[in-house]
């Protein structure tokens, strides 16, 4: 009896909170590249994490984000390398040893199975068509996976892309018309991947309206000169204009991880 009473009335050690995780998926977005300066800790999922931290101090970020990652290498490998092999299994696996862990899941995939249909000279057809159907056809074979695994507590949300490539109005008459080409081939790609996102369950990040990508009817003075306010946006959230570099800027990575938490509820 003695034995009792002083087990209760003897303090006890605090027991440590629980560590809970936002895991980030996806191509070089992902993994904060900046131009210049590589992967960086300045990426939209770094910033995302800082917001969401705010009100779960006990949360831990999880990058796996790879620089050229296609839906088809997410799939099979081939870009960068992981333990389990690729990076969607790596994140079934972390999901599975983490069970009843991880918060959050963030995905950025298929605009590198495009990106190589676009140059200066114009768009070509055949290679968008391609670049289409693998991006939309692989992206139910990435997303159920993580959804099993991830079960429905998991918070999930997958992202549409700007288009970068406005930036070819700047190269005059030819550049402008491959600039509006790009713009219906993005805005396909967004409708398409937002209805996959929505049918598996996932909410939608929808940076190709945050980037304002069709304002085309309103203008704006920029250091480029007198732009639409979508190119001028380009140019100002990107360095594709500078630098003739798709990435983000980190004004750029702000704007997408905002975009992310209206999508989460955050």
């Amino acid at each position: 009896m003695l034995t009792l009473v002083l087990s209760v009335l003897l303090p006890t050690r605090a027991r440590a909170a629980p560590v809970h995780y936002y895991l980030s998926l996806g191509d070089s977005l992902a993994a904060g590249y900046l131009a210049g300066r590589g992967d960086t800790d300045l990426g939209y999922a770094d910033q995302l994490y800082g917001r969401l931290r705010r009100t779960d101090p006990e949360l831990r970020l999880v990058k796996l984000g790879c620089d050229g990652e296609t839906t088809s290498s997410m799939l099979d490998g081939g870009r960068c390398s992981y333990p389990a092999g690729t990076q969607l299994r790596q994140a079934v696996q972390f999901l599975q040893t983490h069970a009843g862990q991880v918060r959050y899941l963030t995905l950025d995939v298929g605009a590198n199975d495009l990106a190589g249909c676009y140059n200066r000279s114009g768009v070509d057809d055949g290679c968008i068509t391609r670049g289409l159907r693998t991006s939309v056809g692989n992206l139910p074979r990435i997303l159920a996976p993580l959804y099993s695994a991830a079960g429905p507590a998991v918070r999930t949300a997958g992202m549409t892309y700007y288009d970068p490539f406005l930036a070819l109005w700047l190269d005059g008459m030819f550049g402008q018309l491959a600039a509006g080409v790009s713009v219906g081939v993005q805005q396909l790609l967004a409708g398409m991947q937002t209805a996959v996102y929505g049918a598996l369950g996932y909410a939608v990040a929808n940076t190709f309206a945050a980037f304002r990508t069709t304002a085309f009817s309103r203008r704006t003075d920029t250091p480029y000169g007198n732009l639409p306010v979508a190119v001028a946006n380009v140019c100002r959230l990107t360095t594709m204009c500078s630098d003739h570099d798709v990435h983000p800027t980190s004004s750029g990575y702000r704007a997408i991880s905002q975009t992310f938490a209206t999508a989460l509820g955050e």
